[in-house]
């Protein structure tokens, strides 16, 4: 099964100015998830989807493969549909670019659900961890007993009305697709369960298009906030 990872990579950030370039313990963002993704030998090649040319300038220096992308793609979905329709594969990755504990692990996880029959999207989830359930930056996701999403939010669900005290379960940035799928994406509009969270996977359940999930026991921390950067700091530098 020949697998492309893709990074999609835009300098522009509101809620963190140009944080693909931003420092984190000395290396720049983009090169933690870079290396991250290079590190699983079951991935054939990584490639950084971006639109801007100081990106471009950066993987060229650190010897990344980097191509060059329309600016008018809203998503990190249509950006790596812009691959898929200019390199063959079997599984397309989507790798979100602010994800700097990326693992080996988490690429392998990912590959092995989408080698699942009739799988056409796959993701990632890890047990939420108590800073995270409550958090609406990091996004939950509850499945049923075959392991296809139910829903995916920033609120936190499941709700415990009666003191039960559910599994909680954080989704983390990684998704494999088909091609099929990403041609379906492309042609839906944006739907409106998507618009009011701001989470484009949303987009498939809406349609009807299954997204099976992968537990993995190893969490991440996506980078939008100073908070974030610092949380990874201190991470990082209990594990290096």
């Amino acid at each position: 099964m020949k697998v492309i990872a893709v990074i999609p990579a835009r300098l522009a950030s509101t809620r963190l100015p140009r944080k693909m370039l931003r420092e984190i313990a000395g290396v720049p963002l983009l090169a933690w998830v870079y290396r991250g993704v290079r590190r699983c030998s079951s991935v054939d090649q990584v490639i950084v989807a971006t639109d801007s040319d100081e990106i471009m300038r950066f993987c060229e220096e650190q010897g990344f493969v980097t191509r060059m992308t329309s600016a008018a793609h809203r998503s990190g979905t249509e950006r790596v549909h812009e691959i898929a329709n200019a390199i063959s594969a079997d599984v397309y990755l989507n790798v979100q670019g602010d994800e700097p504990l990326t693992r080996p692990a988490h690429i392998a996880s990912l590959i092995a659900v989408m080698q699942g029959a009739g799988v056409e999207v796959g993701t990632l989830k890890t047990p939420a961890a108590e800073i995270d359930i409550n958090n609406p930056s990091a996004v939950k996701v509850v499945t049923d007993c075959a392991g296809r999403a139910l829903y995916f939010s920033r609120a936190t669900i499941p709700h415990d009305r009666d003191g039960v005290r559910p599994r909680y379960y954080k989704h983390l940035g990684f998704y494999g697709y088909r091609k099929d799928a990403l041609d379906k994406f492309v042609r839906w509009p944006e739907s409106l369960l998507e618009r009011s969270e701001r989470l484009e996977q949303l987009r498939f359940l809406e349609n009807g298009a299954p997204i099976y999930v992968a537990e993995t026991p190893f969490d991440t921390v996506g980078v939008d906030t100073e908070e974030d950067v610092r949380r990874v700091e201190e991470i990082l530098a209990k594990n290096l």
